[in-house]
């Protein structure tokens, strides 16, 4: 089933059982988006709306903390050590984004 298909049938199977109910901003005009119009675009938007941040997103908070971290270290053995853990974060961003990118196929 193609995804427009199968979002459709969930949106109409939603408002069927009431869950579309009493949400806020209900009957009032959707905010113009200055997104690319993309699936992936329109989801971070939604999560961004309810306070949530997408995994990717603190990671790469993460990651900025962890360079600001790397640049006030002298110390070769701490500074290593750090470097490992910026390299952890890393390959847990590439994960996410292999995997939203498979997902999203």
């Amino acid at each position: 089933m193609k995804f427009d298909k199968l979002a459709e049938a969930r949106i109409k199977q939603a408002e069927r059982s009431g869950k579309l109910s009493g949400l806020v901003g209900e009957g009032k005009p959707l905010k113009a988006s200055t997104s690319d119009g993309s699936v992936e675009a329109f989801g971070y938007g939604a999560m961004a709306g309810e306070g949530v941040l997408p995994e990717e997103i603190e990671t790469k908070k993460l990651i900025a903390k962890q360079k600001e971290v790397l640049q006030n270290i002298a110390d070769p053995d701490t500074r290593k050590l750090e470097m490992k853990k910026l390299a952890d974060l890393q390959m847990r961003l590439s994960m996410q984004e292999e995997a939203r990118r498979k997902y999203f196929r």
